[in-house]
């Protein structure tokens, strides 16, 4: 790949084309190493398990019922269990943005979050827009995976490392961070089609607004560079 990412949610550096295909690559099949002992093992024995949350969560098989349990658990794949008390909450929770996210789905009418108008997320639109909608689901990191898994072409999947990446880009008259990323997907268009299309040849589908999570989310976490080096360690097997 040659296409560079600009950006500047993740930091002031373009990320070069085959630094973000090497990156995705480690987050999807790296693998780390885990000492282990079990009853058919007492002594312990080495196993390796995926480094991050691809296997838990992105290939996890997606909900066609209601939002409820089923979606509770593929958002704890990637966040960890809940508590007795937070998942009733979080099931509550789900009760209450159901019409939010019904609303979301009908003004997208069947659009990618990229390929949403700008105006989905100013405030100068309001109210009723994709934007506006987000705000008022909110950022609980459980309620966002959930929703990201159901759709995870249109709702962005955000965490505090990643919301706190995006706020210092927010502008005047933006509806929330989501604005931010709408403007780095649309500017940066060829580059995540280019990085789709060259990861599907090693089998891992994902989403331009997935990819941006990603690389934005390893940047802010400090995991990029050890996502890099799985990813080319492995690339030649893969």
């Amino acid at each position: 790949m040659t296409d560079a990412f600009s950006l500047p949610s993740a930091g002031p550096d373009p990320i070069a084309g085959d630094t973000a295909l090497a990156a995705v690559l480690g987050y999807a099949r790296g693998r780390r190493p885990l000492y282990f002992r079990s009853p058919s093992a007492p002594a312990g024995r080495w196993v390796q398990l995926p480094a991050f949350g691809y296997e838990r969560f992105d290939v996890r098989p997606g909900s066609t019922g209601p939002l409820g349990e089923p979606d509770i658990l593929t958002a704890e794949g990637l966040h960890g269990r809940l508590d007795r008390n937070a998942w009733a909450a979080m099931n509550s929770r789900l009760d209450d943005v159901r019409p939010l996210f019904e609303s979301v789905l009908e003004r997208a009418a069947g659009r990618r979050f990229e390929d949403l108008p700008d105006d989905e997320f100013s405030v100068l639109a309001e109210p009723g827009t994709v934007g506006a909608l987000l705000r008022r689901i909110g950022g609980d990191k459980h309620v966002t995976a959930a929703l990201h898994h159901r759709r995870p072409e249109l709702f962005p999947l955000l965490v505090r490392t990643t919301r706190w990446q995006l706020l210092p880009h927010v502008r005047e008259g933006d509806s929330g961070v989501e604005a931010v990323i709408h403007r780095e997907l649309v500017a940066n268009a060829d580059a995540f089609e280019a990085l789709r299309r060259t990861l599907s040849g090693y089998g891992i589908e994902l989403t331009a607004l997935r990819l941006h999570d990603v690389l934005l989310w390893l940047s802010g976490s400090l995991r990029l560079t050890h996502a890099v080096a799985l990813g080319r360690q492995g690339a030649r097997r893969w």
